[in-house]
């Protein structure tokens, strides 16, 4: 299974050039279960990267636009009646898929943005008080845009604390950039050509794998110091929950696996820590004045964490 794993990812870094780390973390975030929030500019290729991912599983993949009129029903599905059989029908919504990609989120009021709240943390929709599941893979991307804020609702803190990631998509560097520029311009960056390296089948089997990955109690008390201390520092206003803890412990088993390993290193945490906290947290006022960045903060705060050895 490593080896189908290990193919996938340098396809997909072979498709979406200039984010190594990002795609990296996007795949370790499906293999935890969890689910992705990603910030960028307009143009950085966001839905390419979530599209790209879902045709090399093998897995379904829906998109919704996040609009200000859009209805939770458009999103979990709705009911209505049949005249022809006097009965009444449930139409099922685009959440009922592998991969969801809920484009520009915060584009939504919070009465919508709710609607994905049940299906992110229970994996399961309720319409008309009938529940139904969602398949066993199901994995949501939600994207924002951070320079346009006419218009947006913010998502709420406990919204945000249900995302196992927040990643940046920043722009790439001169030659990569180039070469999307290439692959555009002579048509070879349909995300449709793209051949299925995996199904969900195989999917879920590594995802059981991993789960048998180990975390040492040093690990363990790694990881706990860091959140703790984002509670204790007088930089945080409010630091990371429980929940936080975690999602780092098991973004890092998925990312020791991706590295050929089956038991987490200091090193797994340090990588992933940054991606989980980085929406769970808030800076005090005075730091946020001085223009320091949520980022620096936790690499200020890891950086004064011992490692375990």
């Amino acid at each position: 299974m490593r080896t189908e794993l290990s193919a996938l990812l340098d396809k997909y870094e072979e498709r979406i050039l200039g984010q190594r780390l990002n795609l990296r973390l996007l795949l370790s975030a499906i293999l935890a279960g969890g689910h992705v929030l990603l910030e960028g500019v307009p143009g950085t290729g966001k839905t390419q990267m979530v599209r790209t991912l879902a045709n090399l599983l093998g897995g379904n993949f829906n998109r919704i636009q996040f609009t200000p009129d859009l209805l939770p029903s458009d999103i979990t599905g709705s009911t209505i009646y049949n005249m022809k059989d006097s009965t009444f029908q449930t139409l099922k919504g685009p959440v009922f898929t592998n991969i969801l990609l809920a484009d520009e989120i915060n584009r939504t009021p919070a009465k919508t943005q709710a609607a994905l709240l049940e299906a992110m943390e229970e994996k399961q929709v309720t319409i008309q008080g009938e529940t139904y599941q969602l398949p066993d893979v199901f994995f949501v991307v939600a994207t924002q845009n951070p320079i346009e804020f006419e218009g947006t609702y913010p998502l709420p803190e406990a919204q945000q604390d249900r995302f196992l990631f927040k990643l940046q998509i920043d722009f790439p560097d001169f030659e990569e950039e180039k070469n999307v520029l290439k692959q555009v311009i002579e048509n070879s960056f349909d995300s449709s050509l793209v051949t299925p390296l995996l199904d969900m089948n195989s999917f879920l089997s590594i995802k059981k794998e991993i789960q048998k990955a180990t975390i040492g109690e040093g690990v363990l008390d790694y990881i706990m110091q860091i959140v703790r201390k984002t509670r204790e520092s007088e930089s945080i206003r409010f630091g990371a929950s429980t929940r936080a803890a975690i999602s780092i412990g098991k973004a890092a088993k998925s990312w020791s696996y991706l590295a050929g390993r089956d038991y987490v290193t200091p090193d797994d945490i340090k990588i992933v820590a940054k991606s989980a906290l980085r929406h769970r947290i808030q800076l005090s006022p005075h730091i946020e004045l001085e223009g320091v960045t949520v980022d620096q903060i936790i690499e200020e705060l890891v950086g004064s964490i011992p490692v375990p050895r």
